[in-house]
């Protein structure tokens, strides 16, 4: 199954529905090794089947790639340790992680209850971190080792991250926190031949459809927006060496279009030179708000 990522090794993590499917399924049909992680849990992150990542193995397999299931919680630091072991078990290295595990717990933020909110926060922020931790730690000794590295680390943010989301403080925050994240690796990681980038998928998986049920309807002609394969392509596309200059990124991506998303830069500015008296500053803050520029509303409002 010749491709652009011909011999490729990736981990998908969450792959065994949805966007992670399209993208373990994409990854083998450009000639990747793919090991398909998911615990196969509800949409809030309760229960486990082994089955449902074996199904996404079973349907690689049948299109003639190679693929390993692995079931390990992306969150716990040993089991992310075991996601990556089974890479280097089965396919004799790594040279791609796409980190998309993650479930939602809805709730208005003075509804949240602690356990939801770390919950949440564990699963998407604490995830990344683990099953990502590990894979720098394998790609370092590999380049300590005198072998080039030419490694990849694609994440998940949400739009929800970028401009937040009603009704999804926790799932926000752990977004806008993997974005942030997303910058750090890729100023950081370059010398070890890792790019780090990450994406604001909009398509249709268990997630989005009950949380915007008319928007992700599908469609019964012509071309579906919300198809979870449209977003794979790009993702391919990172996972490959012909991304090697793109790093610290974050990519929008819904149907056909794709927005490189421009990030936290300086808005208007005033400076007095000086130290500002608190009554002062009522009409300073109005004219700096004037002059900003509109603002991308909050998902849901």
């Amino acid at each position: 199954m010749a491709g652009i990522c011909e011999g490729r090794v990736v981990i998908v993590t969450g792959a065994g529905r949805g966007l992670g499917r399209a993208y373990a399924l994409a990854f083998a049909r450009e000639g990747a090794k793919v090991v398909v992680n998911d615990l196969g849990t509800s949409l809030q992150g309760e229960g486990r089947d082994s089955a449902t990542a074996q199904k996404v193995v079973d349907e690689i397999r049948a299109l003639g790639g190679e693929a390993a299931p692995n079931g390990d919680d992306v969150a716990d630091w040993e089991g992310a340790a075991r996601i990556v072991k089974t890479a280097v078990d089965a396919f004799g290295t790594l040279d791609v992680v796409v980190n998309n595990a993650g479930f939602v717990r809805d709730r208005m933020f003075v509804s949240q209850s602690v356990d939801e909110w770390d919950a949440v926060v564990r699963v998407h922020l604490r995830g990344h971190f683990c099953v990502t931790s590990h894979a720098v730690a394998f790609w370092r000794a590999q380049q300590k080792a005198g072998r080039k590295v030419d490694a990849r680390i694609i994440n998940t943010s949400s739009g929800a991250g970028l401009q937040g989301s009603f009704s999804q403080a926790a799932y926000s925050a752990a977004k806008g926190g993997i974005a942030s994240l997303t910058l750090v690796q890729g100023a950081e990681l370059g010398r070890y031949g890792i790019t780090a980038n990450a994406l604001a998928p909009a398509a249709r998986t268990r997630m989005t459809e009950g949380a915007f049920a008319d928007k992700m309807k599908q469609v019964e002609s012509g071309f579906d927006v919300q198809d979870p394969d449209n977003i794979a392509p790009t993702v391919v596309w990172l996972g490959s060496s012909q991304s090697a200059g793109v790093t610290g990124c974050v990519f929008e991506l819904e149907g056909g279009r794709i927005t490189l998303c421009n990030g936290w830069n300086d808005g208007p500015t005033v400076d007095k030179g000086a130290r500002w008296q608190p009554a002062e500053l009522g009409p300073v803050i109005a004219g700096l708000l004037a002059k900003r520029p509109v603002q991308k509303k909050v998902w849901g409002t």
